[in-house]
C-alpha cells in the first residue's frame, strides 16, 4: 500500500495520467474559439454537413474530436449561453473514448454530454443518452436540444405511455434520450414482433448512460421482464380436456417409447365433430391455418390421458390454491418441485386432474441490464461516483473509469463519523446539529437509507422545534426537482431517501433556472425580465448568508453498503468551489454495524467508558467503517456476477433465437429453412424406427408407419418394404423424403406458392415464439432448483449450462417436428384475400417489470414485487447462516425468508 501511494505521488494516478493525455486536445479546440466566434450562424450550422461528408469519406470519428468539440462549445455560448469548461471538453473525450466519466456533482455532466453525442450522432446511425427517469428525459432533451437543434440534429425522447409510432419516429433521430427500463423493454417487444415495419428500434450504436452506478451496478441485480396473459388459455385447455372421454382405442396410435400419441383418421373426425359442436372449430377443418392452436392442444391433452399415470409419471400434491401436479423422476422415483413438462404438457395435466392451470403470467421475454447494454458497439458513462466500482465496471462491461478534475478546486470538509452505542442516541445528536445549522441559517441535507427513518426523523425534528423542512422520497420526480432545487436556502432542511440520479443541483441561494421556471412561468416582455432580474437579486443575497454560514451541511444518518452510495450524498456539498461540510453519523443498531460487525468495535466502545449520548470519532474507526463496506461491495459485485453467469447462458439462446427471427422476418421466402426442417423430421423419423447397422427384420415398422403418418401426412407400405431384398435405412429414407416432398409440391400446386410462401413464414415464426416462451419457463424452474445440486457437491453453473443446452436442444428438434406437422396437414381454405398475417401479443395486456433491487417495488410498468416469478439463481455459499429476516444475499430486496430461505 505504501509502495502504491508513494507510486501515485510521483507519476499521478492512472486518471491524472489519462487526463494529461487530453489537454493537447483541448488546447487545439481553444485555438479554434476566436476563429469559430467570427463565424455566422449559418456558417455553424453548415459544420455539420462538412463532418457528415468527411465521415462518408473515410474520415474517423476520433478524427473529429477537436473540430466538432469546438463546434458544440460554440453553439452552446450561442444558444443556451453556457461554455464548456476545459474540464468539460476532457469529460466528453473521456466519454468519446468509451470509458465513464467521474465527474463530480455540480459540473455539469448535462452540459458535457452533448459534445461526445453530437460527435457520434454525426454518423446517423442513431447516439443514445439513457438516464434514470422520464422527468430527467424531459427536461434534458429539451434544455440540450436547442444545441442539436441550432446544429442541425433532431432529438427525440422516450417515455412512458407513448405509442408505438411515437417511439419509432423518437429512435429515428438523431439524437435519443430515453430512461433504462424503456430502452431495454422496446428491445423485448421489438422482438415479439412479426415485421420490421413493427420494430421501433433501429440498432443500438452509441449510448451514454447517465448515472451510470445507479443503471448498470444498482439496478442491474434484477432482470426486465414482460410476462402477461396472452398466453394463458387455461380455459381452452379444460374445454379440450373435456372432450378426451369420447376418443376410444380406434381413434388414436400410441408410442410408449418415445412418448408419442397420435389421433388416427378416424379419431380427427371424431374430435373435428365434436370440437365445431362446443363451438372451438373455425371452418371445416382441424388442420385449418386457423385451427393451429387447436391441434397442440388436442394431442397435448391426448398425451395427458393416454400416456401419462398419476402416482407414476406425476402425483398432484395438496398447496394452498386445491394442488399442483409434480414430476416424478422416472429414474429416482423422486419427485422434482419446480420442474414442469414443456410444450403445454403439463398444464393438460393439470386440466385432467381439475387443478388450478398455471399459466396465468408467463415470462414472454426477459433481460438483464448488462446484456442489454453490452448490445451496443460503443458504450459510455457518466456520475460522480464510479471509482469504488471500477473493477466491475471493466470486467462485465469493458468500460474505464477516469476521475475528472473539478473547475475549482473542492472546499467542502468531510468530517470523521460519529459513532454511537444506540440509535436513539445517534437520531437525537443528528437532530441537535440539524437545530443548530437552522439557527445560524446553514442549509441542510440529510441522507437516510429508508423513507421509514426520514418520516421518524422528520417527528423528532417536530419535536425539537425545528422550523420547515421537506421530506423527499422517489416518486414525484418533477416535485422533487422543484424541492431540491430550494434546499440550498439559508436555514432549509431537506430530508431524502436517496440522492442519486436526482438530476438538480443544489445552489447555494437557490437554482436560477427552476426559480425562473416556477415564479415567471406565464409572464411575458417586461414584466417577465423585471420578475428574472428579481430573482436573481434575491438569490445572490440568499447565496451570501448561505456562504456564511458555511455552505451546505450534508448529514448521513448511517452508512450505506455501498462507499457510493455515501460518496453520492456527500458530494451534492462544495459544488463548484463552494464551501460546505459532511458528517455521518452511525450507531452499533445500525444494518450495516449489525449484519457486518467490525471486530473489537463494541469492546473498544465498552473501553472508552461511552457515557449515554456521547460517541466516538477518529480517522481510524471512518477507515475500519469503509474496509467493512468495501468487503460488503466485493460481495455484492459476486453476487450480480453470478446472476450474470446464469443470465450469459439464456443470452447466447436469445442470441441465436432472435438473429434467428430477423433473418425469417426479412426474407420473402423461408421454403429452403422448412425443407431442410422436413428432412432433419424424417431423418429422425427413420433413425428411431431403424436402429443402426440392423436387419430389416428388427426394424419397427409399425412406429416408423405412425411417425411418417403423424409428422409427415404420409401413408407408407412400412412392413412391405422391409422385406425388399436389400433394402437399408437410406433407402426407406430417400423414398420417404420424396413423398413428403410430393405432398409439399402438391399443396404448393393447389394453393398457389404464394399462398404457401405466407403461410410457411407464418407458422415458423408463430412456432419460434411458443417454444422459444415455453423454453423461458423451462429455464426459469431450472434456476430455481439447480442451486441446491450444490449441497451434492456439483457446481450449479455447470449443472445449468448442461441441462441448458439440452434444453435449447431439444427446442430445436421440437421446432423441426412442430413446423413439420403443422404444414404437412393443414388445409387452407381459399378465399379472395390472403391469410392474415400473425399479429404480435397486445402489447396494452403485457405487464413489464423490474423490480428496483433497492427498495424491492417495481419501477416499471406493470405489477408489485408478487409478479416477480421467482428469486434468482444464486451461490448456495451465500445462502449459509443467513438470519430469517436479513435481507436475501441474493438482491432482491425481499427478506430472506420470502425469497431464498422460502426454498430451505
Amino acid at each position: 500500500m505504501a509502495l502504491a501511494a508513494l507510486a501515485r505521488k510521483i507519476f499521478g494516478s492512472p486518471s491524472d495520467r489519462q487526463v494529461k493525455q487530453y489537454q493537447g486536445k483541448v488546447a487545439a479546440i481553444n485555438a479554434l474559439e476566436p476563429e469559430l466566434a467570427k463565424l455566422s450562424d449559418d456558417a455553424l450550422k453548415a459544420r455539420t454537413a462538412e463532418f457528415k461528408a468527411q465521415l462518408e469519406k473515410g474520415a474517423k470519428i476520433d478524427d473529429l474530436v477537436v473540430p466538432a468539440f469546438a463546434t458544440v462549445r460554440e453553439a452552446g455560448k450561442r444558444v443556451l449561453g453556457m461554455r464548456h469548461f476545459d474540464v468539460q471538453l476532457i469529460g466528453g473525450m473521456v466519454m468519446n473514448d468509451r470509458s465513464i466519466a467521474e465527474m463530480r456533482t455540480g459540473e455539469g455532466k448535462t452540459l458535457v454530454a452533448t459534445l461526445p453525442m453530437y460527435l457520434n450522432a454525426l454518423t446517423g446511425k442513431g447516439a443514445h443518452l439513457v438516464t434514470v427517469n422520464d422527468y430527467l428525459v424531459r427536461r434534458d432533451a429539451a434544455w440540450m436540444g436547442q444545441i442539436y437543434g441550432f446544429l442541425g440534429l433532431s432529438t427525440g425522447i422516450i417515455v412512458p405511455g407513448i405509442n408505438d409510432t411515437e417511439r419509432k419516429a423518437a429512435y429515428a433521430c438523431d439524437i435519443t434520450y430515453g430512461t433504462n427500463n424503456e430502452l431495454g423493454f422496446d428491445y423485448l417487444r421489438d422482438n415479439m414482433k412479426y415485421t420490421r415495419a413493427q420494430m421501433v428500434q433501429r440498432g443500438h450504436e452509441f449510448a451514454i448512460v447517465d448515472e451510470v452506478d445507479s443503471i448498470l451496478i444498482d439496478e442491474a441485480r434484477t432482470p426486465l421482464i414482460i410476462s402477461g396473459p396472452a398466453e394463458d388459455r387455461s380455459d381452452l385447455y379444460i374445454k379440450i380436456d373435456a372432450l378426451m372421454p369420447i376418443i376410444g382405442e380406434e381413434d388414436y396410435e400410441l408410442d410408449e417409447k418415445h412418448r408419442a400419441a397420435t389421433f388416427t383418421d378416424q379419431g380427427v373426425e371424431k374430435l373435428e365433430a365434436a370440437l365445431a359442436e362446443a363451438g372451438l372449430l373455425k371452418g371445416g377443418s382441424m388442420y385449418d391455418v386457423e385451427n393451429v392452436i387447436l391441434v397442440h392442444h388436442a394431442n397435448s391433452a391426448l398425451r395427458a390421458h393416454k400416456l401419462f399415470r398419476r402416482d407414476k409419471d406425476y402425483i398432484v400434491r395438496q398447496n394452498s390454491d386445491g394442488g399442483e401436479v409434480v414430476i416424478i423422476d422416472e429414474f429416482s422415483g423422486r419427485m422434482m418441485p419446480g420442474r414442469r413438462y414443456s410444450e403445454g404438457l403439463h398444464q393438460a395435466l393439470e386440466a385432467k386432474e381439475r387443478v388450478k392451470i398455471q399459466a396465468e403470467n408467463q415470462t414472454l421475454a426477459s433481460i438483464t441490464f448488462q446484456n442489454y447494454f453490452r448490445l451496443y458497439k460503443k458504450l459510455a458513462g457518466m456520475t460522480g461516483t464510479a471509482a469504488t466500482e471500477a473493477e466491475e465496471f471493466a470486467d462485465i462491461y469493458g468500460l474505464g473509469v477516469t476521475t475528472v478534475p473539478t473547475n475549482l478546486p473542492v472546499q467542502r470538509i468531510d468530517e470523521d463519523d460519529a459513532i454511537y452505542r444506540t440509535a436513539a442516541e445517534k437520531f437525537d445528536a443528528i437532530a441537535d446539529l440539524i437545530k443548530e445549522c437552522q439557527d445560524r441559517g446553514q442549509p441542510v441535507l440529510v441522507g437516510t437509507t429508508s423513507i421509514e427513518k426520514s418520516e421518524m426523523l422528520a417527528d423528532i425534528l417536530r419535536t425539537k422545534n425545528v422550523g420547515q423542512m421537506n421530506v423527499l422520497n422517489a416518486r414525484h420526480h418533477e416535485q422533487e426537482a422543484f424541492i431540491v432545487a430550494d434546499a440550498g436556502l439559508p436555514g432549509a432542511i431537506t430530508i431524502a431517501t436517496n440522492m442519486a440520479g436526482r438530476g438538480t443541483d443544489i445552489q447555494l441561494g437557490g437554482n436560477l433556472e427552476m426559480r425562473i421556471q416556477k415564479e415567471a412561468d406565464g409572464l411575458e416582455g417586461e414584466a417577465r425580465e423585471q420578475k428574472i432580474a428579481e430573482i436573481k437579486a434575491r438569490i445572490a443575497e440568499d447565496k451570501q448568508k448561505a456562504l456564511a454560514a458555511g455552505g451546505l451541511m450534508v448529514i448521513g444518518t448511517e452508512r450505506h453498503e455501498s462507499r457510493r452510495i455515501d460518496n453520492q450524498l456527500r458530494g451534492r456539498s462544495g459544488r463548484q468551489g463552494d464551501p460546505g461540510h459532511s458528517k455521518f453519523f452511525l450507531s452499533l443498531q445500525d444494518d450495516l454495524m449489525r449484519i457486518f460487525p467490525i471486530e473489537s468495535m463494541d469492546s473498544m466502545l465498552g473501553k472508552l467508558g461511552l457515557e449515554q449520548g456521547e460517541s466516538i470519532t477518529h480517522p481510524w474507526v471512518t477507515k475500519a467503517i469503509e474496509r467493512a463496506q468495501g468487503k460488503v461491495e466485493a460481495r455484492n459485485f459476486d453476487i450480480r456476477k453470478n446472476i450474470l453467469k446464469y443470465d450469459d447462458v439464456m443470452n447466447d439462446q436469445r442470441k441465436v433465437i432472435f438473429e434467428q427471427r430477423l433473418e425469417f422476418m426479412d426474407a420473402d421466402d423461408v421454403s429452403e429453412t422448412i425443407t431442410e426442417m422436413r428432412h432433419g423430421v424424417v431423418e429422425n423419423v427413420v433413425s428411431r424406427a431403424v436402429p443402426p447397422r440392423s436387419y430389416p427384420e428388427q426394424w419397427n415398422t409399425e412406429q416408423l408407419q405412425a411417425a411418417a403418418k403423424t409428422y409427415l401426412n404420409i401413408d407408407i407400405p412400412a412392413a412391405e418394404w422391409a422385406a425388399e431384398e436389400g433394402i437399408d435405412a437410406e433407402i426407406v429414407e430417400d423414398r420417404i423424403r420424396e413423398a413428403s416432398d410430393a405432398l409439399m409440391a402438391a399443396k404448393e400446386e393447389k394453393y398457389s406458392p404464394s399462398i404457401m410462401r405466407q403461410v410457411e413464414k407464418s407458422i415458423l415464426l408463430q412456432s419460434v415464439d411458443g417454444l422459444w416462451r415455453e423454453h423461458l419457463v423451462m429455464l426459469d424452474h431450472l434456476s430455481k432448483v439447480v442451486g441446491w445440486r450444490g449441497i451434492a457437491q456439483r457446481d450449479p453453473l455447470n449443472e445449468y449450462k448442461q441441462e441448458a443446452y439440452e434444453l435449447f436442444q431439444a427446442m430445436l428438434g421440437n421446432l423441426r417436428e412442430l413446423v413439420t406437422t403443422q404444414l404437412s396437414h393443414i388445409e387452407i381454405q381459399i378465399r379472395q384475400e390472403p391469410p392474415p398475417q400473425p399479429q404480435a401479443p397486445d402489447m396494452s395486456r403485457l405487464t413489464s417489470t423490474h423490480i428496483d433491487p433497492t427498495t424491492g417495488e417495481n419501477d416499471a410498468e406493470g405489477d408489485d414485487v408478487a409478479s416477480r416469478d421467482g428469486p434468482p439463481p444464486v451461490d448456495p455459499k451465500l445462502l449459509q447462516g443467513v438470519s430469517r429476516n436479513a435481507p436475501c444475499p441474493c438482491g432482491s430486496g425481499k427478506k430472506f425468508k420470502h425469497c431464498h430461505g422460502a426454498f430451505a
